[in-house]
């Protein structure tokens, strides 16, 4: 893939990103018990994990940290997938990586779906299949599996 079309996809998943994990200033347990900060941040870039001690950080410092992480996912998503041709999808598959992992993302079946060529139903199918937080349907997960549907 182009360095353009990575670029872009970067920014697209940027804006999924902030959309669905909202921003918060101060430390919080996200609805899986993570010690989260920012958008969705569970460790920063220089590796070190979110903790509830931690001081507020400001949205423009969330933002370059959640870019910084979202570009090391996208490499990730990139190296498991190499069969993605398609700004939208590799967006798409960035931002799951990002909510649920690069490793449950390399290990999915979504994974191995884009990898085989299967159609965005069979693709739509499996990003559908990540709705679940603490073993829960949630709503926001829902939506945002949508949002990631409707642009791949």
């Amino acid at each position: 893939m182009q360095a353009d079309q990575k670029s872009a996809a970067l920014e697209l998943t940027l804006k999924l990103c902030t959309e669905f994990e909202g921003f918060s200033e101060k430390p919080y347990l996200c609805p899986a018990g993570v010690h989260t900060i920012g958008y969705g941040l569970t460790h920063y870039s220089g590796g070190k994990k979110v903790t509830m001690q931690d001081a507020p950080i400001s949205k423009e410092k969330a933002l370059s940290e959640t870019r910084y992480l979202l570009a090391g996912f996208q490499e990730s998503v990139l190296q498991c997938c190499p069969a993605i041709k398609s700004t939208g999808l590799l967006a798409a598959c960035t931002d799951l990586a990002y909510n649920i992992g690069a490793n449950a993302f390399g290990s999915s079946t979504l994974r191995k779906v884009v990898n085989e060529g299967g159609s965005n139903d069979d693709i739509a199918a499996q990003f559908r299949r990540w709705n679940k937080g603490g073993g829960k349907v949630l709503a926001g997960l829902t939506r945002r599996r949508e949002a990631e549907i409707a642009i791949i």
